[in-house]
C-alpha cells in the first residue's frame, strides 16, 4: 500500500493541471483552461454536444477511453482505482430488522453488514455515528453480540432504542459527541467497530479512538471527505504527511461530485440552478460592472420553476442590490452556454475523482497499518447503489 500511495501521489502531483480546478469558476473564462498546453484536447471538448456530455458523465469507462488519445496519462487510472468486489452470499434478515429503512439505503446497509460479518473479530460491536441503528440491528440479529450504537442526536437514539427493545435485540444506544474527550469511553477491546458513510472528521475520530484502544477490528466506508475542521486535509499516516499535495476543502469535494441517483427531476433542477447562477453572474458583470463572482445563498428548488428573472430578483434581494432592467432571456441563454462549458471542463477532472478518493483512502489504510492492523480495501457494493462504495477493513495483528 505504501508503494501504491507513493506512485499515486506522484501521478496526482504531475497531473495537477487536469484536476486541480473548480469547473464552476473555470467556465467563467471563454477559453478552455488547456487552450495553450493541449489544443487537441480542447478541440475534442468543444466538439461535444450536450447529449454526449451527459452520456460521458454517466459512463466513466467510455470517457476515459475517448479522452486517452488527448491525455495519455489516463491509461494509468485503472491501476490506481481498480478494486476487487467482496464476494457476498446475501443475508436472510430476521422479521422486522429492516423496519423503516428506505430501499436503496437498505441495500447499502445489508451489503455493509455482510462485509463486516464475513470477518468478525471480538465479541461485541460498536456502531459509530449510528443514526437509528439500522446497521446495528442487522449485526445484533445475525450474531446476538451486544451492539453499542453511538449517536449524537438524542431523538435518533430514543427511536433506535425503542425499535431494538421491541425486537429484543442486544443493543444499547449511547448519546454523545464524537469529537468530545468522553467519546473514548464507548470503546473497549472486545468490540468490532463499524461505520457506514462516516463523514470527514467523524471517521478520523473513530480511527484515532479505535487504534488507541486497540480494538480487534474496524470496518468502515468513508464519505464526505471535505467535512473537516482544518482548511486543508491533515494526512493521518506518516507516508501521507510526507506528501507535497495539500488538498483544500474544495478539492476534497472532487471525489464526491459523481452522482448516480436522483432521476430526471434532480438533473433538471441542477441545470436550472447552475445556469441561473452563471447567467446572473454575467448580468451583474455587464449591467452593474462587477468584476468578481458574487456568491448567492442556496435556494429552494421549488422557486426555480418561477424562471430566471424571478431568480435574479431573489438573488438581488439576498445581496441588497437593485435589479437592473435587462434582457433576461439573453442572460439566461448565456448562462446555459456557460453551464455546458462547465460540464465540458468537468469531464477532464472526472477520471481523477476516484484517484483522489483512493489517495485519501490509502492514507487512512496506511495509518491503520502503522498502528498494527492488517488492512484490506475493497468495494462492498456496486457503484449504481452508491458511488461511495469503498470499504476499509482492518484486523489487529
Amino acid at each position: 500500500m505504501q508503494n501504491q500511495f507513493k506512485s499515486l501521489d506522484q501521478f496526482l502531483t504531475q497531473q495537477q493541471p487536469y484536476w486541480r480546478f473548480e469547473a464552476f469558476f473555470s467556465c467563467l473564462d471563454t477559453l478552455l483552461p488547456w487552450t495553450q498546453t493541449n489544443p487537441q484536447l480542447c478541440d475534442w471538448l468543444e466538439s461535444l454536444s450536450p447529449q454526449q456530455i451527459e452520456c460521458y458523465k454517466q459512463d466513466n469507462a467510455s470517457l476515459i477511453a475517448d479522452l486517452t488519445p488527448y491525455l495519455s496519462c489516463l491509461e494509468q487510472v485503472e491501476q490506481w482505482t481498480g478494486l476487487a468486489f467482496l464476494e457476498k452470499q446475501g443475508l436472510t434478515l430476521a422479521r422486522g430488522v429492516d423496519n423503516g429503512v428506505p430501499g436503496r439505503k437498505l441495500e447499502q446497509i445489508v451489503s455493509m453488514g455482510e462485509a463486516a460479518l464475513r470477518d468478525h473479530h471480538g465479541t461485541e460491536w460498536l456502531e459509530w455515528c449510528s443514526g437509528k441503528g439500522f446497521l446495528g440491528r442487522i449485526l445484533a440479529s445475525q450474531t446476538q453480540h451486544k451492539v453499542t450504537s453511538f449517536e449524537f442526536q438524542q431523538m435518533l437514539c430514543d427511536s433506535g432504542q425503542l425499535e431494538a427493545d421491541k425486537q429484543s435485540l442486544p443493543m444499547e444506544f449511547v448519546q454523545g459527541d464524537a469529537f468530545s474527550a468522553e467519546a473514548e469511553n464507548v470503546f473497549n477491546q472486545q468490540q468490532h467497530a463499524v461505520a457506514l458513510h462516516a463523514c470527514g472528521d467523524l471517521h478520523v475520530s473513530l480511527l484515532n479512538h479505535a487504534t488507541t484502544k486497540q480494538l480487534p477490528a474496524i470496518t468502515f466506508s468513508p464519505c464526505c471527505y471535505h467535512l473537516v475542521e482544518g482548511d486543508v486535509y491533515q494526512a493521518l499516516s506518516a507516508t501521507g504527511r510526507a506528501s507535497q499535495l495539500e488538498l483544500t476543502k474544495a478539492e476534497l469535494r472532487i471525489p464526491l461530485q459523481e452522482t448516480v441517483t436522483g432521476g430526471e427531476r434532480v438533473k433538471r433542477h441542477r441545470i436550472e440552478e447552475m445556469s441561473y447562477r452563471l447567467g446572473f453572474d454575467l448580468l451583474l458583470r455587464t449591467e452593474l460592472g462587477f468584476d468578481a463572482y458574487q456568491p448567492v445563498p442556496s435556494i429552494k428548488k421549488s422557486l426555480l420553476a418561477d424562471g430566471f428573472k424571478v431568480f435574479c430578483q431573489w438573488a438581488c434581494e439576498q445581496k441588497n442590490l437593485q435589479l437592473p432592467e435587462a434582457d433576461f432571456d439573453h442572460y439566461h441563454q448565456l448562462g446555459l452556454q456557460r453551464y455546458w462549458q462547465m460540464e465540458r471542463i468537468s469531464l477532464v477532472q472526472q477520471p481523477f475523482r476516484r484517484c483522489l478518493e483512493m489517495w485519501l483512502v490509502l492514507d487512512k489504510a496506511l495509518f491503520l497499518a502503522e498502528n498494527g492492523y492488517q488492512v484490506e480495501i475493497s468495494q462492498f457494493c456496486s457503484r449504481a447503489m452508491t458511488p461511495r462504495n469503498i470499504l476499509i477493513h482492518a484486523v489487529k495483528v
